[in-house]
């Protein structure tokens, strides 16, 4: 799992019809100091998340199975949000 920070929304008005009720939001990947690292990318929206939260997303094949028992083709989903992190 990664951490990153929600920095926005996708709005489209074609899509995969697999993604239909599915959120898009755009996240900026964190390092575990909470500096930015890399490109921005897109994820679906398990949890009703909210632009400005500190989240906790996946990648692959394991980005789908909070939609279960629909498949959803995605690669990147938001599967928690950070209450409190800390670095030891």
């Amino acid at each position: 799992m990664y951490i990153g920070k929600v920095i926005g929304r996708v709005v489209a008005t074609i899509k995969d019809p697999g993604l239909a009720a599915q959120r898009l939001l755009i996240v900026q990947p964190l390092t575990p100091q909470l500096e930015p690292t890399g490109k921005q990318i897109v994820c679906t929206d398990s949890l009703g998340v909210g632009s400005g939260q500190l989240v906790y997303w996946t990648r692959g094949k394991e980005s789908s199975f909070p939609f279960l028992p629909t498949e959803v083709p995605t690669d990147t989903t938001i599967v928690g949000i950070v209450d409190q992190l800390n670095l030891c």
